[in-house]
């Protein structure tokens, strides 16, 4: 039983987990589960996610992975099963990140948002770590990120009491100015929809190096949104990535000053997942703007 076989056979992988054909090796928990490395007769490793309690998300990150490689041109792990029970991918080994790296990839995430989509939205809704994520397409950018992204994820948050009733107001005045703020219209980018520097993953799959994308939650957006995830929480050689991406996909005039607005999503996440720690982040972003 190699990878040959499990890329003609992938039904075939959880009998074959259950009956001890592969070895495991465990990774440490995670969200709803656990993470694995499997060790195949050939030698070959692959990634694992598996949950005792099937979901949605292991299904829609596959879709995901799915998606962002079939234009063929960033670096996405070859997924092997994406089922409720468990998602196989190709296993990455981990390197430095480089200079040169980085300019690679900015390079390869500008022909990646090239590659469009046909709206603002996807034709399913996607989850994004534990979170369920609305994919309605909308008639424009603001109108979806407003009312797909940041409401619903508002609402929660004050309802969770992350948020007081004044913080909330505040971050409603700010919604109630995306339209205008978001700058020229531009046509949807297929997004990797969780780019922090954690889903970036600098390695290498067999002999190919590179910086891998991985986890993403996929869909039709604003392509400056992926960028200012990358700068959330930061990422090795930012300047390098950016540089690269604008060479291949000129920015609009005035992207620096949005950062704030396209950071209100990805903050507003966090109020919902980990409590008040990120309440004054969120609204400093929302008084960006």
């Amino acid at each position: 039983m190699d990878l040959d076989y499990l890329r003609a056979h992938p039904e075939t992988i959880p009998r074959l987990v259950e009956h001890q054909r592969i070895r495991i090796t465990p990774l440490g928990g995670a969200k709803g589960g656990r993470v694995e490395r499997w060790t195949l007769d050939d030698g070959t490793s692959l990634f694992a996610k598996v949950t005792e309690e099937p979901n949605a998300a292991l299904p829609a990150e596959g879709r995901s992975l799915r998606h962002l490689a079939e234009p063929g041109v960033a670096r996405v792990p070859e997924v092997l099963t994406a089922i409720p029970e468990m998602l196989v991918t190709a296993w990455v080994d981990r390197t430095a990140p480089t200079e040169a790296g980085a300019e690679e990839f900015g390079r390869q995430l500008a022909a990646l948002h090239a590659s469009g989509e046909p709206t603002f939205g996807a034709e399913t809704d996607g989850v994004l770590a534990t979170l369920p994520l609305p994919n309605t397409p909308g008639p424009d950018w603001p109108t979806f990120y407003v009312e797909q992204r940041c409401e619903p994820l508002l609402r929660r948050a004050r309802d969770a009491g992350a948020l007081t009733a004044e913080q909330a107001s505040t971050i409603e005045s700010a919604l109630a100015r995306v339209a205008a703020a978001a700058g020229p219209a531009e046509p949807p980018a297929r997004l990797h929809g969780d780019l922090w520097s954690g889903n970036v993953l600098p390695g290498r799959i067999g002999t190919v190096d590179g910086w891998w994308l991985i986890d993403p939650a996929s869909y039709g957006g604003h392509r400056e949104t992926d960028l200012a995830m990358l700068a959330l929480f930061g990422l090795p050689f930012l300047e390098t990535v950016l540089a690269a991406y604008d060479e291949v996909s000129p920015l609009a005039t005035g992207w620096h000053e949005r950062v704030g607005l396209h950071q209100l999503f990805p903050l507003l996440v966090h109020c919902v997942l980990f409590g008040a720690g990120y309440t004054a982040r969120t609204v400093a972003a929302a008084e960006s703007f």
